[in-house]
């Protein structure tokens, strides 16, 4: 993946401490925090202040390039946004359908942070009344 390109694409402006926060969530396993970014960067020799990962980070989920992750209590971790799958939402009534994205990631992400488990599969049924049969009934 050309980091550039991804920046250009989506109208960012190409700097250096946004391909190297980039680089960092890319080659990370894992969702990770501003933190963990900011000390890699240190690390590194980067001259970057946490301010700028913030910045950056808030920047990247904003134009859709990060999934943010909110693990309770103030504490947010990021990765690069993967095509999700899709789920289907089907009205118990009319069998009207729409597809929605998967809500797991963050469930996925609160699992893995919390039990140390990764998830491999999951199976999520959606069930309901859309707008128009609930407007019918009133």
């Amino acid at each position: 993946m050309n980091i550039e390109n991804v920046l250009r694409q989506n109208s960012i402006k190409v700097t250096k401490a946004r391909r190297t926060i980039f680089n960092i969530i890319l080659n990370s396993e894992n969702s990770i925090s501003a933190e963990f970014i900011y000390n890699a960067c240190v690390e590194t020799g980067e001259d970057i202040n946490l301010s700028t990962v913030y910045r950056t980070l808030e920047l990247f989920e904003e134009k859709e390039i990060v999934d943010k992750f909110d693990l309770g209590e103030g504490r947010y971790t990021y990765c690069i946004k993967k095509n999700s799958h899709m789920h289907t939402l089907r009205c118990s009534l009319c069998n009207k359908e729409i597809d929605v994205p998967c809500p797991m990631h963050q469930v996925e992400e609160l699992v893995k942070n919390k039990t140390g488990f990764t998830l491999t599969e999951h199976h999520l049924i959606l069930k309901g009344i859309c707008e128009e049969c609930k407007n019918k009934k009133s």
